[in-house]
């Protein structure tokens, strides 16, 4: 335990030092790191998929479920995708040193409000490899040093992903562990980190509701984070029909284990009776489990009684609930109620219902005519993001450059003196 502690106390005070000569790093500097990391990628793909199948292998061994094993697949395309993400993120005006504002006081005081890291983040994740580089870009980028804890699960491919990053950096005249990754799988390390206030700025914990709980719990510093995805596709009285399925089904079905996909579908009464058989048929399908409340089950027999906690329920599966409403304040008091503050979507032709939808639900992202699917970095022009906030402090949905910094004052006198 005490070596364990030992090694912890070190990779926290090797970021704090890491993070005070990042501060000052150019952003030719950072953009270099970011393109040779983004050219091993592709160079080392057969070393990574070579690691990233050991852990495949022992995650279908272990029974996990197929939405975590989406989550933890790589591919060549996969490696493509990351590669050019950390390309994209490159790109980005490097957002250290920005004058946020700045005015002159009457007394000729020059105010300076300047964007600065955080410092360091400590960024807790599982299966999800492809996280890694995502994650690393964004912090780096933004002038933070980075320390990482993915998975069991994923322990050979974030090593492998981990050493690149590391050796990257040492090769791109980064400061020296700018980048790390907790080589142990011991989940007591994850404690005695989140113990260290005074090393660690804010930790990013990304994965089930359990381990975002036992953070919460643990963390004596700031923690950004959401607990679920529980999002919510409202059709309105006055939607497309075509909009209105196309939409739906993409919420739903392109991918069913992440955090962005629909779990519950809500429909105004007055809204055309075969739209909404249209739309349970079309769910069907795709083979997914309809759980609805009285009202629906009454229009289509196949459908399962929804209890209530059904419809707090962050599925990650082929199931979604149903809910009938007769007013769009019940559907918005409902989504209010009920989501987890992610995502929600309203399909409709009309402005004033689409107004008060867009101001009255408290989520992150509201999407009008459009997927639930699109609340991402990488979709809002972010180039990627370290994870999705549904809090309102510091930050709140998706977390890219500008949202891993901070901001200090700047004041420039010639011998002034308060009187």
């Amino acid at each position: 335990m005490e070596e364990l502690k030992n090694y912890c106390h070190s990779i926290a005070k090797n970021a704090k030092k890491a993070s005070l000569q990042l501060a000052a790093i150019s952003g030719e500097t950072k953009n270099q790191w970011l393109f040779c990391c983004a050219d091993r990628l592709i160079q080392e793909q057969d070393r990574i998929l070579t690691e990233n199948l050991k852990d495949l292998s022992a995650a279908k061994e272990s029974g996990l479920s197929s939405a975590m094993i989406d989550r933890l697949t790589l591919s060549e395309k996969t490696l493509s995708e990351m590669s050019n993400a950390l390309k994209e993120i490159a790109a980005f005006p490097d957002p250290i040193g920005k004058i946020i504002e700045s005015n002159i006081r009457p007394n000729g005081l020059e105010i300076q409000k300047v964007r600065v890291p955080i410092g360091v983040v400590f960024f807790i994740y599982e299966s999800r490899p492809n996280v890694t580089t995502d994650a690393a870009a964004i912090c780096v980028k933004s002038g933070n040093a980075v320390i990482f804890r993915g998975g069991k699960e994923a322990i050979h491919s974030n090593r492998v992903l981990g050493a690149i990053l590391a050796e990257t950096a040492n090769e791109s005249g980064l400061p020296k562990n700018a980048v790390q990754l907790i080589e142990t799988t011991n989940r007591d390390a994850i404690d005695e980190l989140l113990h260290l206030p005074e090393y660690i700025n804010v930790t990013i914990p990304r994965g089930g509701e359990s381990l975002i709980r036992r953070v919460m719990t643990e963390a004596q510093m700031p923690v950004i984070k959401h607990y679920a995805g529980n999002c919510h596709v409202y059709i309105d009285r006055f939607a497309d029909p075509d909009i209105a399925e196309a939409v739906l089904i993409n919420s739903k079905c392109q991918r069913l284990g992440t955090c962005n996909t629909a779990e519950s579908l809500i429909i105004h009464a007055d809204a055309p009776k075969s739209l909404f058989l249209r739309l349970i048929e079309s769910l069907q399908s795709n083979q997914i489990e309809i759980r609805g409340d009285i009202k629906t089950c009454s229009l289509v027999p196949s459908a399962h009684l929804a209890d209530d906690s059904d419809f707090y329920k962050e599925f990650l599966a082929p199931i979604i609930s149903v809910k009938i409403v007769d007013s769009l304040q019940e559907a918005i008091d409902f989504i209010n109620s009920h989501s987890s503050q992610h995502t929600e979507a309203i399909i409709s032709q009309d402005i004033t219902s689409i107004r008060r939808f867009t101001t009255c639900v408290d989520s992150s992202a509201v999407m009008v005519n459009s997927s639930t699917r699109l609340n991402d970095g990488g979709q809002f022009g972010l180039g990627a993001e370290i994870g999705i906030s549904t809090d309102k402090f510091h930050a709140r949905g998706p977390c890219g450059i500008n949202e891993l910094t901070s901001y200090k004052y700047v004041v420039y006198g010639n011998g002034h003196l308060r009187k």
